[in-house]
């Protein structure tokens, strides 16, 4: 275990005593020794907060017995263990993602639009699958082809379809369908109900005549369950 690590397990232990006594407080009857010796550590980090004479003899009064020795976490300790439990996990290598993920690039004019799309969360009828806002904190980008890495369930690839449809329908078109020519997964309100993930179609081929059609489409025009790719405006 990581220094960070081991920081972040003394805090989060720190944290639980303290909530579950209910003044915040964790005893040293409480706490396992090498925690104990961690504490000092993250006190000179100004991370923890140790009682003092007059919170000792208060918590003695609340405990019934003699309190030597109490911590607590301070609002710096507070913040480092509420985003250490929020850090983004690192992506998996390259061929060792899980079964039901795929490997997603996305340029940055896509990236810009999804994070658009994850802040939104709370406003959206239709709001961003779940896991997908942590994904997209979790990305890191290949500077050398200028490409974001994401692994995506399909439900989550569904539901950045849908966050790309919204950024087509309010200007640009472009990220849309270089989404959909790349992956095949293409946002279509006639197939949408109105509740629940947005709905997607996942089985395009590439664009012929700006259309893209399904396999089993055998018409070059567009209907219904397929969508026409909207150029850009010009410059």
């Amino acid at each position: 275990m990581r220094s960070w690590e081991r920081a972040l397990a003394v805090l989060e232990a720190l944290w639980e005593r303290g909530q579950a006594a209910g003044h915040g407080w964790a005893l040293d009857t409480e706490l396992l020794p090498p925690h104990l010796q961690q504490v000092n550590v993250l006190e000179s980090q100004g991370l923890v907060e140790l009682a003092g004479r007059e919170d000792r003899a208060e918590l003695s009064v609340l405990e019934g017995r003699p309190v030597r020795w109490a911590a607590r976490l301070t609002p710096y300790g507070h913040d480092t263990l509420a985003y250490g439990q929020s850090r983004p996990r690192p992506e998996p290598p390259p061929g060792e993602a899980a079964p039901d993920r795929q490997l997603v690039e996305l340029i940055p004019s896509q990236m810009a639009a999804l994070r658009v799309f994850v802040g939104l969360t709370d406003r959206l009828r239709v709001p961003p699958a779940d896991g997908l806002a942590e994904q997209v904190r979790a990305a890191s980008c290949d500077h050398g082809i200028k490409r974001w890495r994401l692994y995506l369930t399909q439900e989550q690839m569904a539901s950045v379809a849908y966050g790309l449809w919204l950024h087509r329908m309010t200007g640009s078109a472009a990220e849309a369908n270089r989404f959909g020519r790349e992956y095949g997964v293409v946002h279509s309100p006639t197939r949408g109900s109105g509740e629940g993930p947005p709905a997607a179609d996942d089985a395009l081929t590439r664009p012929v005549g700006g259309v893209c059609t399904s396999p089993s489409g055998g018409g070059s025009g567009a209907t219904a369950g397929t969508h026409q790719l909207v150029p850009d405006p010009p410059p």
